[in-house]
């Protein structure tokens, strides 16, 4: 399974993808930041985003897309914006007729340090590690859409199979 994790935000977003079974170690087929300029106007901040994710995802062709869960921060500003890149990144993996799952960070951090209070620092030792990388992705925002991304593998692939088995069974066939 090749997923693309997206860690939403509008001036930087990043973006990881990596391919893998659940219970087994994932590998690394790319990773990036996208960067909007805060001088520009927002629907073209949005456009430049959009743009960029359906390229990202045109070119990996995953089979699923990630996103971090937006949750409330105290600054209404930031969450905002991270709620609009959000959007985007749901829009384009809905456009390209994929599943899109949306984990929280704690969901994340859980899956992927077995921790859901693992600080940053923690997250990218063990993307790092778990990836076999020879040293940690930089910035952060890569590191986090790379650990979405092995959430999703490990997490949402059998979270997948268990709900197409499920409907499977409903209709009575064993597909």
């Amino acid at each position: 399974m090749r997923v693309l994790g997206v860690d939403p935000g509008l001036t930087r977003c990043g973006v990881g993808v990596v391919e893998g079974v659940p219970g087994r170690p994932c590998t690394l087929v790319a990773y990036y930041v996208v960067y909007t300029d805060p001088a520009d106007d927002l629907p073209l901040r949005l456009l430049h985003l959009d743009r960029s994710l359906t390229d990202l995802v045109a070119e990996h062709r995953p089979d699923a897309v990630a996103v971090e869960r937006v949750f409330s921060q105290h600054n209404v500003r930031t969450v905002m914006g991270t709620a609009q890149a959000s959007g985007v990144a749901v829009l384009a993996g809905a456009r390209a007729g994929l599943p899109v799952t949306t984990y929280t960070p704690s969901e994340v951090k859980a899956a992927v340090t077995g921790s859901g209070q693992a600080d940053k620092a923690q997250m990218t030792a063990m993307v790092t590690r778990l990836l076999r990388l020879p040293e940690p992705p930089k910035p952060a925002d890569a590191a986090d859409a790379l650990a979405l991304a092995i959430c999703h593998v490990w997490r949402g692939g059998t979270r997948s199979k268990l709900a197409a088995a499920a409907q499977r069974a409903r209709r009575g066939g064993t597909r």
